[in-house]
């Protein structure tokens, strides 16, 4: 059974994360928190979760406080869901150790395939965060955020492969989405993602990495009329 802790001062995103992870199999929720961050380290080390899902904002748990906690636990993923805030302190909770990073506002879906990414320990990004932080002039320091893996020098999930396909077809979002049984702005979260692990900036580039490793059963279509 893995293990969930929720740490969020926000009484309504609290409660509905609560009912989310209840409503999964094979998650067990061992406690809610709304205090701050020397009571949620004591929580940690009594409770042992797999996975920490926290509002940093909200519980004024500072970067320095983040990553001491993360550093103490080192078997601990992080998945953060907050508030739109800006740059510098999501790049920030990023560089102390958060695993993923949602805002509230992202969907159910989203929120569930953040939790599964997370504990394969993937970074997951929620598309508006993930276009934050590879916009204006710090895009480099923004790459190093967000870290490739190795696996052929990425890491890149079944459904990313699935999507990567999908879009070099020439399907749209919303006919992925269809196709997948997601939401719009789930498909979009997967693009920035994945352009992010392939270091592409458009579809052109997305197109030419399926070629490459020839994930495409033909590529006929690219060259009709």
């Amino acid at each position: 059974m893995t293990k969930i802790l929720i740490a969020d001062k926000n009484y309504l995103s609290r409660i509905g994360i609560e009912l989310l992870i209840n409503d999964l199999k094979g998650f067990d929720l061992v406690v809610s928190i709304q205090t701050n961050s020397a009571d949620l380290n004591k929580k940690i080390i009594q409770t042992q979760p797999d996975l920490l899902i926290i509002d940093y904002s909200s519980l004024n748990c500072a970067t320095s406080d983040l990553k001491l906690i993360i550093r103490k636990n080192k078997t601990l993923k992080v998945l953060a869901i907050t508030e739109a805030l800006d740059k510098k302190q999501m790049s920030s909770a990023l560089d102390a150790g958060v695993t993923s990073h949602l805002l509230k506002e992202c969907e159910r879906e989203e929120i569930i395939e953040a939790i599964h990414a997370t504990l394969n320990g993937e970074r997951f990004l929620c598309g508006k965060i993930a276009s934050v932080l590879t916009s204006e002039p710090e895009i480099e320091h923004s790459k190093s955020v967000l870290k490739t893996y190795s696996c052929d020098g990425l890491n890149v999930s079944d459904r990313e492969i699935e999507i990567i396909k999908h879009i070099a077809e020439g399907y749209s979002n919303k006919q992925i989405a269809d196709k997948l049984n997601l939401s719009t702005h789930t498909i979009n979260t997967h693009r920035k993602n994945i352009m992010n692990k392939l270091a592409v900036n458009n579809t052109a580039g997305i197109v030419m990495f399926a070629v490459k490793h020839r994930l495409l059963e033909t590529n006929h279509f690219l060259f009709s009329n």
